[in-house]
């Protein structure tokens, strides 16, 4: 009988780990994540599934997974593009967006960008902005978001596997 149970342990022991493994993966590293709603038209639509790397490091124009809260209530994750990095200040004059005084080429941008008032960054700080700037709940709207709410980096499509790929 316990000859059974040792065959039995060894028999299920690579499955145990290969689940193990599969759930520290996703908990540490990398988990999927799906588009939802058209804020990041044209570039990404709703419905695909893309790869959230949590180890992903945070730079101007990365494609980040966040959780934002709307009117002090929390709110849902989203996937913005970040613009405003910690310790800048960020302005929209004409449609045109300003980091730190110094125009800045606005090539994700899809429909105009409405202007808004100038903000300075904290040290954990970033301004984040969907590509399609019409329909977009961002920064410019629920203000800055903290590091700790910004989940990882987002930049391959897994699925439809027609747009499978990295994506910028």
């Amino acid at each position: 009988m316990k000859e059974e149970k040792k065959n039995w342990f060894k028999e299920l022991l690579p499955y145990i780990i290969i689940l193990i493994v599969v759930i520290l993966i996703r908990s540490f590293i990398a988990t999927p994540v799906r588009v939802s709603g058209e804020s990041m038209f044209d570039t990404l639509d709703g419905g695909e599934i893309m790869i959230l790397n949590k180890l992903g490091e945070i730079n101007r124009y990365s494609m980040v997974v966040a959780n934002i809260d709307v009117d002090n209530q929390k709110g849902d994750t989203v996937i913005k593009r970040v613009y405003g990095l910690p310790n800048e200040t960020i302005k929209c004059e004409n449609g045109i967006i300003y980091i730190n005084d110094k125009k800045i080429e606005d090539f994700y941008a899809y429909g105009t960008t409405f202007d808004f008032e100038e903000v300075k960054l904290g040290d954990d700080e970033y301004f984040l902005l969907g590509d399609n700037r019409i329909v977009s709940l961002d920064s410019r709207y629920v203000g800055p978001v903290h590091k700790k709410d910004i989940e990882g980096t987002t930049s391959f499509i897994i699925f439809p596997f027609n747009k499978f790929g990295k994506v910028s």
